[in-house]
C-alpha cells in the first residue's frame, strides 16, 4: 500500500534528541535534560488525590464531546480570575491536549489548501499538522527587533486564510503586549484571516502577565492546555474557546474525531485548577531556574539570547559557533551529557544556527547542566 502525500510530515526533532538521551542513560550515563518542554513535576497532589477517590466510585465512561460541564465552567471562571474576562462556559471546548485543539481548529476553520501563517521560529507541530490536513503552512520570518514575534507588516502580501500566534512563544518565551496582539488581530481581520491564539504557556510568566486574545475580541479561537502551568503533560487534556456561533461546528467534529477527551484526565484537571499553592511552588522553581540560565548561559559562551518573558525556554543564536545545530546538539550530548534541542525543529530556514534550552526541570539539574555546558565550551574554545 502506498502512503498519502499528506503523511509526508517531518519528524519532531526534539523527540529524536530525547531518544538519543534515553539511549545514553541506558548505557549508564547521567544526562541533564534541557531538551524537553515539560515540567519535571507530576500533576498536582490534589489532582491525583481527587482522581484516586473518583476511580473508586466512577466508571469513567464517555463524557459528552465538549467535555465535563463542571470543568468547562471552572475554565470559564479562570478567565475572570486571570484576565477579568466574562466568559460563557458554553464557549469552552475540552480537548485531548492542545494537539487535539489544533486539529479541531484547523478542521473547523479551513478548507483544503488554505494558507495559514505561523511565526518562525515557532512550534514545529503547527506546520506538520497543517500539512497532514492538506493545508498550507506559511512561515513568517520574524525579526529579533520584534522579539521574534510577527508584526502586522509581516503579513502584507501573504494572502492568508488564517494566522496562528503564540504568546508566550515556543521556543523563544517572548510575549506580545496588548497593543501588539491587538494590532496583529486587526491585520489578520483586514485580509479575512481567522485568528488562532496559542496560549498554552499562560500562567508561566515573569515580569508581566500574558494577554489573552479574548481581552481584545471574541472573534478568535483561543487554545490552552493543562500540560504546562498545571504540570499535566501526559494526561492529554486541553481546552479551546471559540466564538458562540462556532460551538456546534466544533462539537460535531469533536464527536466524530475524538468522541470525548479522557474522562479521568478531565477529573484530575478540574481538581488541579484549585491547587494554587503547589502551582505557585512550581513557578518559584521556574523563576529561580530562569535567573540561573540568564546568568549561566552567557558565562558559558551562549550570549545571544531571545528575551524569555514566559514559558521555560531560552532560545539562543549560536550561528557564531556552528552552521549545523543538530550536529552541535549531538556534540553537547556526547561530550557534556546535556540534552538540548537544535533550532531546526522551530525554524527550517535559520534553525541551523540556533538552540533551545529548557529550564523546566529541578534547580539542581539546571545548576549541574550549566556547569557542564561551561566546562564543555571552555574545552572547545
Amino acid at each position: 500500500m502506498r502512503n498519502s502525500s499528506r503523511s509526508e510530515v517531518d519528524p519532531f526533532i526534539v523527540m529524536d534528541v530525547m531518544e538519543a538521551a534515553r539511549q545514553a542513560e541506558e548505557a549508564g550515563r547521567h544526562i541533564i535534560h534541557m531538551e524537553v518542554g515539560q515540567p519535571g513535576t507530576p500533576a498536582p497532589h490534589g489532582a491525583r488525590e481527587a482522581l484516586a477517590k473518583a476511580m473508586a466510585t466512577d466508571a469513567m465512561g464517555y463524557t459528552v464531546a465538549l467535555g465535563l460541564p463542571q470543568l468547562r465552567a471552572r475554565i470559564a471562571k479562570l478567565y475572570g480570575e486571570w484576565y477579568d474576562v466574562d466568559l460563557s462556559p458554553e464557549r469552552v471546548v475540552i480537548t485531548p491536549g492542545s494537539s487535539g485543539a489544533f486539529i479541531l481548529a484547523f478542521t473547523a476553520l479551513f478548507d483544503t489548501g488554505a494558507r495559514v501563517g505561523i511565526g518562525a521560529p515557532g512550534y514545529p507541530s503547527y506546520r506538520q499538522i497543517l500539512k497532514s490536513l492538506a493545508l498550507t503552512p506559511v512561515d513568517i520570518e520574524t525579526a529579533a527587533e520584534n522579539r521574534l514575534q510577527p508584526v502586522p507588516g509581516d503579513l502584507e502580501g501573504l494572502n492568508l486564510d488564517g494566522l496562528m500566534v503564540a504568546s508566550p512563544a515556543n521556543p523563544t518565551g517572548t510575549m506580545l503586549d496588548r497593543a501588539s496582539l491587538s494590532a496583529l488581530m486587526q491585520a489578520a481581520a483586514a485580509q479575512g484571516a481567522s485568528f488562532i491564539s496559542d496560549e498554552i504557556y499562560h500562567g508561566i510568566e515573569y515580569e508581566a502577565k500574558a494577554v489573552t486574545a479574548l481581552e481584545i475580541s471574541d472573534d478568535a479561537y483561543v487554545i490552552n492546555s493543562f500540560s504546562k502551568y498545571f504540570s499535566m503533560t501526559g494526561w492529554r487534556v486541553g481546552w479551546m474557546v471559540v466564538p458562540e456561533d462556532h460551538v456546534r461546528v466544533v462539537e460535531r467534529l469533536a464527536q466524530n474525531l475524538f468522541i470525548c477527551p479522557p474522562h479521568a484526565s478531565q477529573l484530575a484537571a478540574l481538581a488541579a485548577m484549585d491547587c494554587g499553592d503547589e502551582l505557585q511552588a512550581n513557578m518559584d522553581v521556574y523563576t529561580a531556574n530562569r535567573a540561573l540560565m540568564l546568568e549561566g548561559l552567557p558565562k558559558a559562551g551562549f550570549d545571544r539570547i531571545a528575551p524569555p518573558d514566559g514559558a521555560f525556554y531560552v532560545y539562543v543564536d549560536v550561528s557564531d559557533l556552528t552552521e549545523d545545530s543538530r550536529a552541535f546538539a549531538a556534540e553537547i550530548l556526547e561530550k557534556a551529557g546535556v540534552a538540548v534541542t537544535p533550532g531546526l525543529d522551530f525554524d527550517p530556514k535559520r534553525g541551523a544556527g540556533t538552540l533551545r534550552f529548557s529550564y523546566a526541570r529541578s534547580t539542581a539539574d539546571i545548576e549541574e547542566g550549566l556547569a557542564r555546558l561551561k566546562t564543555f565550551m571552555d574545552a572547545r574554545s
